[in-house]
């Protein structure tokens, strides 16, 4: 049975509560914010790598724009930092209306979670967008050269980062929804064909290059990482209430 004492929050006290989870959630963004910063620049011109190895180099236009970036790429740097303390306010949030014997896993939570999402942003990093990066620059020729800001390249790289980050939550999304029963394996199993074609249109969508190639490299993951959240739904998902047994037949 869920906690008693979720039972009787009211809906304002819900929303204190999400705010509190909000604040500190934003805390720890704080302070993975200031943990990252120092070394923003070096990061900076680690991103720039992809568009440097091939000879290139990235521009500013406004003044204050390599500033900013900076502060930008601090902050990302912070959310990844963070992301251990943003999932555990995250599981605290949700755990009041969870059974007792569920909410053993909060830390299987926050670590796989965390995880997931470095895992996802690396993917972005180091196989995804220096492939779509070299095949977009190879339309430079004579009388077309490249001149790409510092701003837009690492927006560029950034945008696709977060977006793997997030999309490798496949699995623990799947898993959590399946404990409070809005899905089950079977259900899952069932629309395996539309999870595909979707994950080719998210392909389409998110990869920042119309050739097939990029689009299978997020695809291609989005399939698994479905068919890994089927698995998990049937290892911890809930499990279906047994029949009751038929009662027993009167004599006559």
């Amino acid at each position: 049975m869920a906690s008693s004492v979720d039972d009787k929050m009211s809906f304002l006290e819900h929303l204190g509560e999400l705010r509190v989870r909000i604040v500190r959630a934003l805390i720890a963004l704080l302070v993975g914010t200031v943990i990252g910063l120092p070394f923003s620049q070096r990061t900076v011109d680690w991103l720039a790598r992809p568009v440097t190895r091939l000879n290139y180099s990235l521009v500013f236009t406004a003044p204050a724009e390599a500033f900013w970036v900076q502060m930008k790429v601090g902050l990302i740097v912070g959310l990844f930092i963070a992301a251990p303390a943003i999932l555990w306010q995250v599981w605290a949030f949700i755990a009041p209306g969870l059974h007792a014997h569920e909410k053993k896993y909060a830390a299987p939570f926050v670590i796989i979670g965390s995880l997931l999402f470095l895992g996802g942003g690396a993917f972005s990093l180091f196989v995804v967008t220096p492939y779509a990066i070299q095949f977009l620059l190879s339309y430079a020729r004579p009388g077309l050269t490249p001149m790409i800001t510092l701003q837009n390249h690492v927006d560029f790289l950034l945008k696709f980062t977060l977006a793997f980050g997030a999309v490798f939550e496949l699995p623990l999304a799947l898993t959590l929804l399946s404990r409070v029963g809005i899905v089950n394996p079977k259900m899952l199993a069932k629309n395996r064909k539309y999870a595909i074609l979707g994950a080719f249109i998210a392909g389409a969508v998110l990869t920042p290059t119309p050739d097939a190639f990029n689009q299978a490299l997020m695809a291609g993951p989005l399939i698994i990482l479905y068919e890994v959240g089927i698995v998990c739904a049937r290892i911890f998902g809930r499990k279906p209430a047994p029949a009751p047994a038929p009662a027993p037949a009167e004599s006559a």
